[in-house]
């Protein structure tokens, strides 16, 4: 904001919900503009009228402008929500730009703050539109120490840093709240404060419909094989956390994960937010598509926009074949097709897109060339290892003994099987024994494992079509030896 005021350009349309932020800017920038002293901030409201001039009756809009017009002292004037009178009145919309014209020889600036995007069709060349995007990280480390300083112990300059990227995304007013909420209780911040920080943002983009923040954290350890992913995983986390050090091109962008329902895609991206220890956010293609937040194509770029503000963060798009498409470029999925690939390229290094495909045949060529992601990873069905892996983690992770089940002898049942039937054996094995009131014995597994008929059966032909698709066109989650189930 500071060089456009600084080009004269003396009508500016400031899209945000934080008028009071923009205000304390204003103030700063005063000083710089004015040649000899820094230029008065005045503001005018539908409810207060102009706080300059005074003695005049000026909460109609219309004489507001004419009592600036008046006016041959330089300023800055900050009319609050005037996009309502902008849209209602021809006649308001004359005397602005009328009064644009003066301006300029007088030194005056006014700054138009709205949140909601409504310029009038006759002033787009006339006002200049800025979005003022949330708090940075200097800000909010700023205004966290400032709101904390009273504290009897306020939190140190290496928590303030820890606890300040869990804020982003908020607006100043928010993160005020979020630290009293946080405070309620307790006599000073901790490292622990930092889940009460993430659950603000959770209301947040809970509000918003599109955005889903996903709280249900998973480690590596809890996914079975995928090695060559795992690898790759721990390779690219240590690029991410230098991103403030590397070029933009360097810094990892996201992966693109494509294979067969059921063997671990989703369990995978939610990993990935752990392993790198950022909260995870699900687009809700559905909700975009709705027309509850207007067109799907702005909806879609505005939740995008989000993200960005939200990062460092991990956004996961579910099932991505089925909300982008370029097979029709004039409607709606393909706008955002287009959209999408643009901002794959453009946004900012710190937020990480996981996307996941089972339909992979429908997903375009300019979606899974390079450059898009930084990896288009296939997962298969499980080898006899993944499968041996996966029956020990669910069996661990519900308190049974694995080496007293007689996992081995299960493999012969499961060829061909995804990791979520395996899982829905053992549920099923365990239900089964609670119910009958005893032990769960390995009988248990091989019965329900011999009359279980896994996805790679009954749709044989579609399985066998993926996995012809992905063979050369995508690295393998799991390393080439061993791979291959026959199905």
């Amino acid at each position: 904001m500071r060089g456009i005021l600084l080009s004269g350009r003396p009508l500016i349309y400031v899209r945000t919900p934080e008028e009071e932020r923009v205000g304390r800017i204003l103030v700063e920038l005063a000083s710089s503009l004015g040649a000899a002293k820094a230029l008065p901030v005045h503001s005018w409201s539908m409810t207060r009228g102009l706080s300059y001039p005074a003695g005049v009756d000026t909460a109609d809009p219309a004489a507001a402008l004419q009592a600036i017009a008046g006016s041959a002292e330089p300023g800055i004037w900050h009319l609050r929500d005037f996009h309502e009178p902008l849209r209602a009145s021809a006649m308001v919309r004359r005397h602005l730009r009328e009064l644009g014209q003066t301006c300029r020889t007088r030194g005056q600036f006014l700054v138009i703050t709205s949140p909601v995007r409504d310029i009038p069709e006759d002033l787009h060349r006339t006002v200049i539109e800025v979005d003022l995007r949330t708090p940075d990280i200097t800000e909010l480390t700023d205004f966290l120490r400032d709101e904390t300083r009273a504290l009897a112990s306020p939190p140190d300059e290496a928590l303030m840093a820890d606890l300040a990227p869990a804020l982003l995304g908020l607006t100043l007013e928010e993160t005020r709240y979020t630290i009293h909420r946080a405070l309620a209780g307790n006599a000073t911040l901790t490292r622990d404060s930092r889940s009460m920080l993430l659950e603000e943002k959770r209301l947040l983009v809970s509000r918003g419909g599109m955005l889903e923040f996903v709280s249900t954290p998973t480690n590596m350890d809890a996914i079975g094989g995928l090695q060559n992913l795992k690898r790759w995983l721990l390779e690219r986390r240590k690029l991410f956390d230098l991103r403030e050090s590397l070029s933009k091109e360097i810094v990892p962008k996201g992966l693109l994960m494509m294979g067969i329902p059921g063997c671990g895609k989703s369990l995978c991206v939610k990993a990935i937010s752990s392993h790198f220890e950022l909260p995870l956010y699900r687009m809700d293609m559905i909700e975009v598509f709705s027309g509850r937040h207007g067109k799907p194509e702005v909806a879609f770029a505005d939740a995008c926009r989000q993200m960005e503000d939200l990062a460092p963060a991990v956004l996961w798009f579910d099932e991505i074949e089925m909300a982008v498409s370029s097979t029709e470029s004039a409607g709606e999925q393909g706008r955002i097709f287009a959209f999408f690939l643009t901002w794959m390229q453009e946004k900012v290094p710190g937020l990480f897109v996981a996307a996941t495909a089972n339909r992979i045949d429908l997903l375009p060529a300019e979606m899974i060339r390079k450059g898009r992601f930084d990896e288009v990873f296939f997962v298969d069905l499980p080898t006899e290892e993944e499968r041996t892996e996966i029956f020990r983690i669910h069996l661990q992770r519900r308190g049974y003994d694995p080496e007293s089940l007689g996992i081995p002898d299960l493999m012969s049942f499961t060829v061909g099987w995804t990791g979520a039937e395996i899982e829905q054996v053992v549920v099923s094995a365990i239900t089964k024994s609670k119910l009958a009131g005893v032990p769960m014995t390995p009988q248990d597994l091989l019965t329900l494992s011999a009359k279980s008929v896994p996805l790679s059966r009954t749709m044989r032909e579609q399985i066998n079509h993926i996995r012809s698709w992905a063979f050369e066109r995508a690295i393998r989650a799991t390393p080439q030896k061993g791979a291959g189930v026959p199905v």
